[in-house]
């Protein structure tokens, strides 16, 4: 029965496998969500989807599959005998509906009117007054505006906000193939936890109390505990300026995130490469901080994540200088390779899709440089980076 969504999942990489399809007929065997098209999609999901990154690519999926029917629906609904149309549309149709449809000329005209354009309509349409379709105020079809008419393919009206579930998109953000937002960066930051207990003991230790209490023969002995933070250290250095310009959105949301995560977090600012001067003000109009004062300052336990999107000219790299902004006296690479040593735990977070990483040749020098350890500022990517800084 449900070969084609099978299939429909298939094409828009949902990963399924015939052992969901089975547990789904199961499912629907036993009376699960009868004739509720909505109850199916919820039972679908559960059924077929195991990780919420892809539950985004199966409302994507479910809304084809469920278009496909739809169109069915409307195919079926045009070879129903006549007499059995009347009855039905007599039973459902109120006192007051009756006297509106009597408006067009009866029912009997409307069902009329209806099947003529059913056989003059040869394609799909969408809008306009008079073809049956979706959306415009033809008095049938589907999402559109007429108070006398017959509905087709449409499971609810769409003027009483009956929006269905699976066209809202409402886990857009889950999707590990789709650019960052703040909440799914948290998501993936969260991955890079080790969790320590420091400072006041201000926080209250339930186990504690009951041992505790239980060992002073039920004398009540509250105990606190230091709370529990994130103990990881990160200094996150960011690219500003220039072409990064388009992707300013992705990066605040990332600082955003990345503030919200973690206890000790540093960031700096740089210009293409870092050369021999930071910023702290990402307007790179403060004063600049000595690269080499930054790398005494913070240990190597400090979790590296540079961003940026590598695109620049090669010379900034590998020449003295080469860079756009000033005569630097050293080359990026070798600042690169300081940073390198001083952190061995290092990625860099790139904007820009991989395929377009080979056709800028500053990308390949930099990812040379940096031990191939460049992710794409995805939610897989950063899922990766994360696995990475933890080993």
């Amino acid at each position: 029965m449900f070969i084609g969504l099978f299939e429909t999942l298939k094409r828009h990489e949902v990963p399924v496998s015939l052992r969901e399809l089975l547990d789904l007929h199961a499912v629907v065997e036993r009376g699960v969500a009868f004739a509720d098209m909505e109850a199916f999609y919820r039972v679908a999901r559960t059924v077929m989807v195991k990780d919420e990154r892809h539950f985004d690519r199966f409302d994507r999926a479910f809304a084809a599959w469920f278009e496909g029917l739809t169109s069915l629906d409307a195919a079926i609904e045009a070879l129903i005998p006549d007499d059995w149309l009347r009855r039905e549309f007599e039973k459902q149709l109120s006192e007051e509906e009756k006297a509106q449809i009597a408006s067009l000329g009866g029912l009997e005209q409307l069902i009329e009117t209806f099947k003529q354009r059913l056989e003059e309509q040869q394609s799909r349409h969408a809008g306009g007054n008079k073809w049956i379709g979706t959306g415009g105020t033809s008095p049938f079809g589907a999402h559109g505006y007429n108070p006398e008419g017959i509905r087709i393919g449409q499971d609810g009206s769409r003027h009483r906000r009956a929006v269905k579930v699976w066209d809202e998109r409402r886990f857009r953000d889950y999707d590990d193939s789709l650019e960052l937002g703040t909440r799914n960066i948290k998501m993936a930051l969260r991955r890079l936890r080790r969790f320590a207990r420091q400072g006041a003991a201000e926080e209250f230790d339930l186990d504690a109390t009951i041992r505790e209490t239980a060992r002073d023969a039920g004398l009540l002995n509250v105990q606190l505990r230091p709370e529990r933070h994130n103990a990881v250290k990160v200094l996150l250095l960011l690219d500003v300026g220039g072409s990064m310009d388009d992707h300013v959105r992705t990066c605040e949301e990332l600082f955003s995130a990345a503030r919200s995560e973690f206890k000790h977090l540093e960031a700096y600012y740089f210009h293409n490469c870092p050369y021999e001067g930071l910023w702290r003000d990402n307007s790179r109009r403060s004063e600049r901080i000595p690269t080499m004062e930054v790398l005494h300052t913070y240990g190597g336990d400090y979790q590296v994540v540079m961003v940026g999107d590598a695109a620049m000219s090669p010379y900034e790299v590998t020449h003295p200088w080469g860079s756009v902004e000033h005569m630097n006296d050293e080359a990026g690479a070798v600042w690169l390779r300081r940073l390198v040593e001083a952190f061995p735990h290092l990625v860099w977070l790139n904007p820009l899709p991989p395929r377009a990483w080979e056709m800028t040749p500053s990308t390949r020098l930099i990812r040379e440089l940096i031990a191939d350890r460049m992710y794409p500022m995805t939610l897989a990517g950063l899922e990766d980076a994360m696995r990475e800084l933890a080993r």
